[in-house]
């Protein structure tokens, strides 16, 4: 495994490399105490019945895949329990296995990104060998994503218009797109519309952990989906096992709020990934958007491409730092009027296929499900015109978020905290310059969890598995139990 000296990692008595220079932890809960950290053992017998996907596996991720590495498809069913209809329905969810390793490790991705299975497949390739000698990557498609049985409920005609205007210029269009949304989702998913949460997708989750044979659920979350392991970790303490959080949301009840942050780390991002590449690439977008708003082009999918639209594209993009170059080249394109490689960004949001719904759908019942924010229209119009005072580039754009779920009907009952105690120490990473889950926000919810130790890495992406301190950290973790020093910092 890859060391890095100046990194601190491994057994709590060792230093960290700079003290108290990460963002300071709060005081966490006084008189609870984290449970020992389960051993990685083996499992039991497993009732996944796993066939090789090999051929499509490294189809799809070209170069990003590696030969020596197996990669089997399967599929397990799950009780789609709406509230209120427990046992209501079935659902099936879909997974890969990426290395032959003996000890499952579940791998959970944001419900707007990729879908489990082929981020778990794609990081698998960047793996140090000895963590897969000893554990194998279980890529879930969440519930209503992916190649499980997906949410279909917005009609295509109906799903550019969520994200092709500004609510900072008029919140109108937006909210009408929303609502439109909003009962569309209503009338095709009928009782099962508040199926589709982080809280029971926990569900889904510890039916894997049982169909694998597993005493304790070893996981890897990214970004939003380690949100849903926090989330596993407070419902069943007993059942979690060595989970590693890379990016947290901000936990903060104020959406507005952790908007404005994901605002400011994206445009933190894009000057970080302007550096990197030797273009200015803020100036870029700007220039890309303003042209597309006099005159929107047509994609080969259909749909007119506004400035709006271009810089989700772009706030896509950013969350896929193996993707950056690509995404600098369709900004020039676009630019002069060529829109086609931009669109690619979009696609998967926008388009569904016979195999694949598209994914906005089940992000927009997600995080309507997931969130109880609902703000009036004229509270609307007044956020999102702040957001796009305070980041020019990307406030409006994620304002677009909180108009999503304005019209979504709001529910209460299940305890959806990722505080508990009793659960084992639990590794926090968190990205100085995230365009998805900023630091800060990983910070708070870190500081939520009684049993979290927090390791910071100084570089930029969304996410910080590229950072050969972090993996050393993660590689003493799972393999040895070796829990970071709390504060940890890995230098970009």
């Amino acid at each position: 495994m890859a060391v890095l000296a100046a990194c601190t990692v491994g057994p709590s008595t060792r230093p960290a490399v700079v003290e108290n220079d990460a963002p300071a932890p709060q005081q966490r809960t006084p008189d609870s105490s984290p449970a020992p950290l389960p051993k990685a053992e083996e499992p039991g017998p497993s009732s996944v019945n796993w066939s090789d996907c090999a051929d499509q596996t490294r189809q799809e991720l070209g170069d990003a895949a590696r030969n020596d590495l197996s990669y089997e498809c399967a599929s397990m069913t799950t009780t789609l329990d709406a509230p209120g209809m427990p046992g209501h329905g079935l659902s099936r969810v879909a997974l890969l296995k990426a290395g032959d390793g003996p000890i499952p490790l579940v791998v959970v991705n944001d419900v707007d990104g990729e879908p489990g299975s082929r981020y778990a497949a794609r990081i698998a390739a960047t793996m140090p060998d000895e963590l897969l000698e000893r554990y194998s990557l279980i890529g879930v498609d969440r519930r209503g994503t992916g190649d499980s049985d997906g949410v279909r409920c917005i009609p295509s005609a109906d799903r550019p218009g969520l994200i092709d205007s500004d609510p900072a210029d008029d919140v109108e269009r937006p909210l009408d797109a929303a609502r439109t949304a909003g009962q569309q989702c209503a009338i095709n998913l009928d009782d099962e519309q508040g199926a589709f949460d982080s809280w029971r997708t926990t569900g889904d989750l510890d039916t894997l952990r049982e169909n694998l044979g597993m005493r304790h659920l070893h996981a890897l979350g990214h970004g939003e989906g380690s949100r849903v392991l926090a989330l596993y970790a407070a419902r069943y303490p007993d059942k979690a096992g060595r989970i590693a959080l890379d990016g947290m949301p901000d936990p903060s009840d104020d959406r507005a709020a952790v908007l404005d942050g994901v605002a400011a780390g994206a445009e933190a991002t894009l000057d970080t990934v302007g550096q990197q590449l030797g273009r200015d690439l803020r100036d870029q977008v700007v220039a890309m958007a303003d042209r597309l708003d006099r005159s929107p082009q047509m994609t080969a999918d259909g749909y007119r491409m506004t400035g709006p639209m271009a810089v989700r594209a772009v706030l896509n993009g950013l969350a896929e730092p193996h993707r950056w170059r690509e995404l600098a080249d369709a900004v020039g394109a676009a630019r002069g009027g060529d829109v086609g490689k931009l669109a690619v960004f979009l696609r998967p949001h926008l388009v569904e296929t016979q195999e694949s719904a598209a994914r906005i759908d089940g992000t927009l019942a997600t995080r309507c499900n997931d969130t109880g924010t609902r703000l009036p229209a004229e509270r609307l119009a007044g956020t999102a015109d702040q957001l796009a005072d305070d980041h020019p580039v990307f406030g409006g754009v994620v304002a677009q978020e909180l108009v999503w779920c304005s019209p979504w009907p709001t529910r209460s009952g299940e305890n959806a905290d990722i505080a508990g105690d009793g659960t084992p120490p639990m590794v926090v990473v968190s990205t100085a310059t995230d365009p998805v889950t900023p630091e800060e926000g990983t910070v708070r919810a870190a500081d939520q969890m009684p049993s979290a130790v927090h390791v910071s890495w100084k570089g930029a992406g969304h996410g910080a598995l590229e950072s050969s301190c972090v993996m050393e950290a993660l590689g003493g973790f799972y393999l040895d139990g070796d829990v970071p020093r709390d504060g940890t910092l890995c230098p970009a």
